[in-house]
């Protein structure tokens, strides 16, 4: 093996990383949306002609798409008022599967998040993320078109219970 041919996977390897620390954060981010998050952190996260959206009949209607790094920022803005619209939020991302092509990647998620509501009420949500991203000229990789897609959606009474957990029985 030649060290081009070992330069380059390495490459591969380090954007693979890049991308999922990239990935990470913005779900961190997002885990903590309120008034005290810096909206600017979670913007760097994104190519300057990015895309987010919602895709499939729930999350299209639910979310819509922003065509512009300011309509995202915009959209993610209204999540960070004085109220914030998240009591308890998390997202737990899994089946990760990155595709990197020269300055150019598509990485593929299944994400589970769970949610209450300043509103009131609790949601487990599942969905498919498909996350193109574009290598900038500092090196770094940052989100160029985000899109989930719902796979099930469904409200729960609350989160924690003190109920014993079904598991088998010894015989």
């Amino acid at each position: 093996m030649d060290l081009t041919s070992i330069l380059q996977r390495l490459e591969a390897l380090e954007a693979q990383n890049a991308i999922r620390n990239c990935i990470n954060r913005y779900m961190e981010i997002c885990d903590a949306l309120d008034a005290t998050t810096d909206l600017q952190a979670l913007m760097n996260l994104f190519d300057q002609d990015s895309i987010w959206e919602g895709i499939g009949e729930k999350y299209a209607k639910s979310f819509g798409r922003y065509d512009s790094w300011q309509s995202i920022y915009d959209m993610f803005k209204r999540y960070t008022q004085n109220q914030s619209h998240f009591v308890m939020n998390a997202h737990f991302v899994s089946s990760e599967q990155i595709n990197v092509q020269e300055n150019q990647a598509v990485g593929n998620w299944l994400m589970l998040q769970t949610s209450s509501f300043r509103e009131g009420g609790s949601h487990l949500n599942a969905a498919k993320l498909t996350v193109k991203f574009r290598k900038q000229k500092d090196g770094s990789w940052k989100i160029r078109h985000f899109q989930t897609e719902n796979i099930f959606s469904r409200p729960v009474s609350h989160w924690h219970s003190d109920s014993a957990l079904p598991v088998p029985q010894a015989d």
